[in-house]
């Protein structure tokens, strides 16, 4: 008898394993936080320092840090120093990597099925994109 050997190859770079999409659902899954990432994701990749979110949301900055520190490990934020300040971005790998985990299977191998929902959606948050430049 004569064995085949095939070489597979799996790209898990895009990969988000369960326990990590549970983390990452579980951190959104709180008023506070979910405003956050939401005010983040509109600040865009430059982010906002720790107190004008707090400013912003009207949330004493002990009790922020605590909700970015969640965000952040759950891989949906990153944060850098600047000086004094703390600054906080979206991670928009580890945010396209949750989206990815979540709709993996949504189109069945018939992307004609989800492409108008999910086009729908990027039309809505990216119709300025690269206009006016």
């Amino acid at each position: 008898m004569r064995r085949l050997a095939i070489d597979l190859f799996v790209d898990y770079s895009r990969h988000m394993e369960i326990k990590d999409a549970v983390e990452a659902l579980t951190a959104l899954a709180q008023e506070s936080r979910l405003a956050a990432f939401q005010l983040l994701v509109r600040a865009g990749a430059p982010g906002l320092p720790a107190g004008d979110i707090a400013r912003a949301l009207n949330i004493p900055h002990n009790t922020l840090s605590t909700h970015l520190s969640t965000l952040t490990r759950s891989g949906l934020l990153s944060s850098r120093r600047d000086s004094r300040r703390i600054i906080y971005s979206v991670d928009f790998e580890g945010t396209r990597a949750l989206l990815a985990f979540l709709l993996e299977d949504c189109c069945q191998g018939a992307p004609d099925v989800c492409s108008p929902a999910i086009d729908s959606v990027l039309a809505g948050c990216c119709a300025n994109s690269g206009k006016g430049e």
